[in-house]
């Protein structure tokens, strides 16, 4: 018996949610069913990507993970069950959902899940909810052992699989820049793709000020002078600083109050963050 993890964009405001643990339970009542989240934003790909890195790896082998963010649904979309690198599960659409999986910790196979097999078997006319009919259902067979992540479908090249734009991070003249990729979002503090070695590259150390410029295309939105420290307690409440987040990403934050809101900062390729000695 393997864990089942859920996330979405359904939001837990009617019973979508309750449908697709129900189809879980109706295949093996004993199944270990979690939430990821299903909160993110309506639609938004790029976000349910990177919740599945944040947490993907910090679960064990044969963990099988189910990703519903499908603006697509009922079109020629195809859809898939990915095993990454350190074998857990995805049961997806292929619609950019495996990006910073397939980058930042790797995919090892992917199937093509032959909807029509691999559907719950009602009467269904509706072709708007597979969530519920196909990802659901496929995700408990796999987690109960009902079926084998082989009986899926036929093996689809990794390359193949649909990828979202990103943009690496990179050192220029001095100057560490990347980009806003998420945001944390009940505090409002900034994640970057930028990785602490990139710090260390450029022989910045804790206690270090940095200046720190945010633009978006090319419109600078912050520029300061910003310490880099440890742990948002090292900083006065109100204050802001630069840290290494939970992923070993480099942050932005304000101690005990949220960056995003106080600056209007979003997230995406189009936002720009770099760091200089």
């Amino acid at each position: 018996m393997k864990a089942l993890i859920f996330q979405s964009d359904f939001g837990l405001c009617d019973g979508a949610v309750a449908a697709m643990h129900g189809v879980a339970y109706s295949e093996d009542p004993n199944l270990k069913i979690y939430n990821l989240t299903h909160d993110i934003p309506q639609y938004d790909i790029w976000e349910a990507s990177y919740r599945l890195i944040q947490s993907i790896s910090f679960w064990p082998s044969g963990s099988v993970f189910v990703s519903v963010v499908d603006p697509g649904v009922g079109s020629s979309r195809r859809s898939v069950v990915a095993k990454t690198s350190t074998g857990q599960l995805i049961v997806t659409p292929d619609n950019g959902t495996l990006t910073h999986v397939k980058k930042m910790l790797g995919i090892e196979e992917v199937r093509l899940l032959e909807e029509t097999k691999n559907h719950l078997p009602i009467k269904e006319l509706s072709y708007t909810f597979h969530g519920r009919d196909v990802y659901a259902y496929t995700g408990a067979r796999l987690a109960s052992g009902k079926i084998k992540f082989e009986d899926i479908g036929p093996k689809m090249g990794v390359s193949s699989v649909v990828e979202l734009t990103t943009i690496a991070p990179e050192i220029e003249d001095g100057i560490i820049i990347g980009t806003i990729d998420v945001l944390d979002v009940r505090y409002g503090s900034l994640w970057s793709n930028i990785p602490y070695e990139y710090f260390k590259k450029m022989g910045i150390s804790v206690g270090d000020k940095i200046e720190v410029t945010i633009m978006h295309t090319d419109r600078v939105l912050y520029q300061n002078y910003v310490s880099f420290k440890t742990s948002f307690s090292d900083v006065r409440i109100g204050e802001p600083l630069v840290y290494i987040n939970s992923l070993n990403n480099i942050g932005l934050a304000i101690n005990q109050g949220s960056f995003a809101k106080a600056y209007n900062i979003n997230t995406g390729i189009n936002w720009k963050i770099s760091f200089k000695k």
